[in-house]
């Protein structure tokens, strides 16, 4: 994957965005001060962002890609699925101080609508005539794991708690 200068520029915002929140309260944050601290003019900002929570919003979206990018399977079966979980679960840890900030600063709903939003995508591309209700059960399951285990510091093993979602799914 290469990356454009487009990219390297959302990501210092992005970086200064979750810099600024270690050290104030996300609604005392400026526009000015992400401008400032990324290194880019305010009409940079607006070019790519409508909004601070556009910035959360791309963070998800990117990690996301990512994340596609460097899946090397198509789940067929329940160890796969663990797999893909684990996989998923480990992105998580990996950017657990993130979404520390985020729900400190009670924006976890960004985070369980880019969910939603992101299951519900995936099922109209893949399984256009499953339940209508199934990407939210999927979404709202990782979204509420995700976060207890954020609570919990992320310390239960990860190969359990994918077992246990894909459990879950599987009625098992």
């Amino acid at each position: 994957m290469s990356y454009t200068a487009e990219d390297y520029t959302k990501h210092y915002i992005v970086t200064a965005l979750f810099k600024l929140m270690n050290v104030y309260e996300y609604e005392n944050i400026r526009v000015k001060e992400i401008t400032e601290k990324a290194g880019v003019g305010r009409a940079t900002f607006y070019r790519y962002f409508k909004s601070k929570e556009d910035v959360i919003v791309y963070y998800f979206e990117h990690n996301t890609r990512e994340f596609v990018f460097g899946q090397r399977i198509y789940p067929r079966c329940k160890d796969d699925y663990i797999k893909v979980a684990t996989d998923v679960l480990t992105m998580f840890k990996n950017n657990k101080e993130p979404f520390k900030l985020l729900k400190k600063a009670h924006l976890s709903d960004l985070y369980l609508d880019f969910l939603n939003t992101s299951f519900v995508k995936t099922f109209e591309d893949d399984n256009p005539s499953e339940n209508k209700y199934l990407p939210y059960l999927y979404a709202g399951m990782l979204y509420n794991v995700s976060m207890k285990w954020l609570e919990d510091d992320c310390t239960e093993d990860i190969t359990t708690l994918a077992t246990l979602i894909v459990n879950a799914v599987y009625n098992k």
